[in-house]
């Protein structure tokens, strides 16, 4: 229980002000990977994919387009992966990834959502190795026997295949990523994969029970969702019996 549901909470409708903060984050993405090789999706594979992850969660062309620009024009602008983890009630974990211009601004602000949350902030390596990095996939059109077969066929590495309610979604080692896909593509050539990212995956799940434990979660979450220089967030609660407001 609980990683289906994961599946679906992140695909529902945004609001304005978390759209915004998906067109900065993929605004910022797109950015760095131009500016890490060359600026033209056909020759910058770290870019295309980016522009076509964009493009899914419907950031707009005009986005992009600003994006590629601004790293033709050689902006001065830096930004730096950063890494937070941390725990909170009842086991539970937290992992907050960041692309900064400034980490000592960065830092200060996720420790601040800590500690008001009541949550404590870990040194690094403290959560991640309680988690997996995977490439996660879900989609429609094909069970999880079928979806087996295909794999194996493309002789795909994967470590799971959930399928609940007509939605399949598949777990693979992050290397696996685009080998994957690749095979899925090619068995549906009209897919419309629903998640198609690399993330973090819990081994273990909890659950919360305690009113305040929740009301601190859902603020800690809210937090996460509004900082600009947060690019993504996992924790191992599991959210199914947890409401969307507080």
């Amino acid at each position: 229980m609980g990683r289906a549901f994961q599946v679906r909470a992140a695909s529902m409708a945004k609001t304005a002000a978390a759209k915004s903060k998906l067109n900065a984050k993929y605004g910022r993405l797109i950015y760095v990977a131009a500016k890490a090789g060359i600026p033209d999706p056909e020759s910058n594979l770290a870019l295309k994919k980016e522009i076509e992850k964009a493009k899914k969660e419907q950031v707009s062309a005009d986005v992009i387009k600003r994006a590629i620009e601004k790293a033709k024009g050689g902006s001065a602008e830096n930004y730096t992966l950063a890494r937070y983890e941390g725990f909170g009630p009842n086991n539970s974990m937290f992992i907050v990834e960041c692309l900064t211009d400034n980490t000592n601004r960065t830092y200060t602000e996720i420790r601040t959502a800590f500690t008001r949350c009541g949550f404590k902030l870990g040194m690094d390596g403290s959560v991640i190795h309680l988690f997996k990095n995977q490439a996660v996939f879900s989609y429609e059109g094909l069970n999880d026997e079928e979806t087996l077969d295909v794999l194996i066929m493309a002789e795909c590495d994967v470590e799971d295949i959930v399928f609940d309610d007509g939605l399949t979604t598949v777990y693979a080692p992050s290397t696996e990523y685009a080998k994957v896909k690749a095979a899925l593509e090619e068995a549906i050539p009209e897919i419309n994969f629903l998640e198609d990212h690399i993330a973090w995956i819990p081994i273990n799940w909890t659950t919360l029970s305690d009113e305040n434990d929740i009301r601190h979660f859902l603020r800690f979450k809210a937090t996460m969702d509004e900082l600009d220089d947060v690019q993504d967030f996992y924790h191992n609660v599991d959210e199914e019996n947890i409401p969307t407001e507080e």
